[in-house]
């Protein structure tokens, strides 16, 4: 295990009526900018505990961010953001409109002439507008982290920052009765792709960190198929929502080696052809695995013996099963796994290639050493 240095500053209010609490931890002199999506808020309860809580604040609202937020309209919110002063940001939505106002917390402080380039350049940020959240779809562990990913056209970047880390996150479950059995899935799969970018490298002796993810991922295994099963089921959804908040808020990936190539080429997916993101990773993962089965051994095997009790078999076997048994609960869970399934084949490989080119993803994965060969590999290991 490597040295490090955790922190986690973002204060968590989680349960059954905790919006409420946005009244207090925004302090009364901020004019708030409230910022949704496509405003399901509105149907299921959530803007109007959103309202009530900011009742004594001076408050107004943007709507309209994107799954897969797009910069063009990030920055409508930062003209209003400039024209009309507000000085602190509440995204109410899932992983997306989070992203999206962490960009915008980012762009209405940036001193240079194009905030794309903290996206195309990595211009450091040197100051960002302070920031909330209400999450009402629990995947990406966006409300407790300083990432974010935002698209322009067929461009799908990130940046991280600690000055767009949220101050505080509301988790409430019954937010997240109303979702759909597609966004449901999408949530479970996207949260245990986080867990095995962090875990599914190689042994670094962080014993700790390599428990609780295999705790995370059982967890999802088990819940993931309960929410779409008894979707009413308040207990499953409230251990869903804290898992992908566990999954993705720094705490598993420190001291270990990380992957992420599976998100890399999932981005050009969605770039390219506009898939869910979740949907990507459920596609790309199990040929990861396969192609870099090597690399990976160690982990593998561990992966194949604590998370699903595979103990018998030669190594290849075992992972061999453990793959199969990956694959099958991403099927359980009523998710694309080869690009065939979304109706994509070899004559696509070519510009998904060119893609992940362009945008310098040239030496991938723990080791850094996937190379636009070995991106090919694994994207015919997915067809």
């Amino acid at each position: 295990m490597d040295k490090f240095t955790y922190q986690n500053p973002t204060r968590i209010h989680f349960g059954e009526g905790q919006i409420a609490a946005i009244a207090s931890d925004i302090p009364q002199d901020k004019k708030v900018l409230v910022i949704y999506g496509g405003g399901s808020i509105k149907k299921n309860g959530v803007y109007e505990q959103v309202e009530a809580a900011l009742s004594e604040h001076n408050w107004g609202e943007f709507s309209g961010v994107e799954p897969n937020p797009q910069y063009d309209t990030l920055m409508k919110a930062v003209e209003k953001i400039k024209a009309e002063g507000f000085d602190f940001l509440l995204a109410v939505g899932g992983g997306s409109v989070i992203d999206g106002t962490k960009f915008i917390a980012a762009a209405a402080a940036y001193q240079g002439e194009d905030p794309w380039n903290i996206l195309a350049q990595q211009h450091p940020v040197e100051s960002a507008l302070p920031l909330a959240c209400v999450l009402t779809l629990p995947a990406t562990g966006s409300e407790s982290n300083m990432g974010s990913v935002v698209s322009r056209g067929k461009d799908k970047l990130a940046f991280m920052t600690p000055k767009v880390q949220p101050l505080f996150a509301v988790l409430d479950p019954t937010t997240t009765l109303s979702l759909s059995p597609r966004q449901v899935a999408n949530g479970v799969v996207d949260a245990y792709v986080h867990v095995m970018e962090q875990y599914l490298t190689f042994p670094a002796n962080a014993k700790v960190q390599d428990r609780f993810a295999e705790g995370l991922l059982l967890n999802l295994i088990e819940e993931g198929p309960k929410a779409l099963a008894t979707p009413d089921d308040l207990d499953v959804r409230a251990n869903i929502m804290w898992t992908a908040t566990q999954a993705l808020n720094g705490l598993i990936g420190v001291g270990v080696p990380q992957d992420w190539t599976t998100h890399m080429i999932g981005h050009e997916l969605t770039g390219n052809y506009g898939i869910d993101h979740a949907r990507t990773l459920s596609i790309v993962l199990p040929a990861v695995m396969k192609e870099r089965r090597a690399d990976k051994e160690g982990k593998l095997l561990q992966y194949a013996e604590r998370v699903f009790g595979i103990n018998e078999g030669s190594s290849d076997e075992r992972i061999d099963q453990a793959i199969a048994k990956t694959i099958a609960f991403f099927k359980q869970m009523e998710v694309p796994t080869s690009l065939s399934d979304v109706k994509l084949g070899t004559a696509d490989i070519d510009t998904l290639v060119a893609s992940l080119e362009k945008h310098g993803m040239k030496a991938l994965g723990e080791r850094g050493n996937i190379t636009i060969k070995d991106s090919r590999a694994i994207l015919e290991a997915a067809l």
